[in-house]
């Protein structure tokens, strides 16, 4: 055992023994190996059914790396460019003036349709005709491109879309032909998974968190206008069968190394497979937009699909690019040392203090 895998083992352990946390995992590549594989903890607590490095977490917005990771192979294929206007390939999301919007604008989350119908449901949700009409029918907040704000729900049916009108296939069938099968990882990240496959899944569980925060917002914050509080991540949402059975490639069902693997494919080869090529890397994890978000309220900072920075600031870790999840897990990739970092986890927190925690053990190791 490394010492680096062996320090990962003890933190995750202890934060297990605290009660911290429930079940947990942790995936570290270096240049393409995988030099960490850590579980702690039960991944159902019912039946304390243990998590093992193949078990599959619901990840919330984790699997917006993924998402943007089928873009960016079909891009590197020639069906679509970054500029290419969204309507070219999807006629009917010109409507009420959206016929400007690229996918760039996407990718970058400055689209300007953040929100999804405020009498949205999850079923809706579950529903792809009905989500790609809400985004047909919705109008622009913001000129395309000149505002930045987080397209937390919209951006999957988005990107989802543009990849199904683009090859005829849904996003979740690219996903596995293009990148699970050929990395090995097709049994551990998904959109939609199998409802056979569900008993292997972690089970979720909502951390106590402090409601008081929410009842000094004002009831007329830009985030409330984005969609119903019914959508917003919690436990209840993410065992939902239809949930983890239905394509939401705003979200995303995955083991920590199964991510990490694809970031790895990302920075460069693995076993024989790369995602892209170098300079599409560089394209992709250059500063696209930047600001204060117009949905949210905070500093954020993008490339193309990925938030620069990590779960932390771009001006903390500028070359580091990758997506973190309502809950508490993370998943990151960094240009310059080579390095990928995954955790996933059942137990849902309102922060990122495990992946900070072991982020740190091993950044620093």
């Amino acid at each position: 055992m490394t010492d680096l895998q062996k320090q990962v083992r003890e933190a995750a352990d202890r934060l297990v023994e605290s009660g911290e946390e429930r079940g947990l995992q942790v995936a570290v590549y270096r240049d393409g190996e995988q030099i960490v594989d850590v579980v702690a903890g039960v991944a159902d607590p019912e039946t304390g059914r243990p998590v093992t490095s193949d078990t599959p977490f619901y990840n919330f917005s984790i699997g917006k790396g993924a998402t943007a990771t089928v873009a960016h192979v079909l891009v590197e294929r020639g069906l679509f460019g970054y500029d290419t206007p969204v309507a070219e390939l999807w006629p009917e999301f010109a409507r009420h003036g959206k016929q400007g919007v690229t996918v760039r604008h996407v990718l970058s989350h400055t689209a300007g349709v953040p929100g999804v119908p405020l009498d949205t449901t999850p079923e809706d949700v579950c529903d792809w005709d009905t989500m790609v009409a809400a985004l047909e029918n919705a109008e622009l907040w913001w000129e395309p491109g000149t505002k930045v704000g987080y397209h937390a729900y919209t951006f999957g049916f988005l990107v989802g879309e543009i990849v199904r009108r683009a090859t005829g296939k849904p996003i979740s069938q690219v996903l596995l032909d293009d990148v699970t099968t050929p990395l090995g990882v097709a049994d551990e990240l998904y959109f939609g998974m199998p409802e056979k496959e569900h008993a292997r899944l972690a089970r979720l569980e909502d951390a106590p968190v402090d409601m008081s925060a929410f009842a000094d917002m004002p009831a007329d914050l830009p985030m409330f206008k984005a969609g119903p509080m019914t959508l917003m991540p919690t436990a209840e949402l993410g065992n939902r069968p239809d949930y983890l059975s239905a394509d939401i490639p705003a979200g995303g069902k995955t083991s920590a190394r199964a991510i990490a693997r694809m970031y790895a494919a990302l920075l460069g080869e693995v076993d024989g497979t790369r995602l892209i090529s170098a300079e599409r890397l560089r394209e992709v994890t250059a500063v696209v937009s930047s600001g204060v978000d117009e949905v949210f309220g905070m500093p954020s900072t993008w490339g193309l699909g990925y938030s620069i920075g990590g779960h932390a600031t771009a001006e903390e870790n500028p070359t580091r690019f990758g997506m973190a999840g309502a809950g508490g897990s993370t998943a990151w990739a960094d240009t310059a040392t080579g390095v990928v970092f995954a955790l996933t986890k059942n137990r849902l927190t309102n922060d990122f203090a495990a992946a900070e925690l072991i982020g740190g053990i091993v950044t620093n190791g």
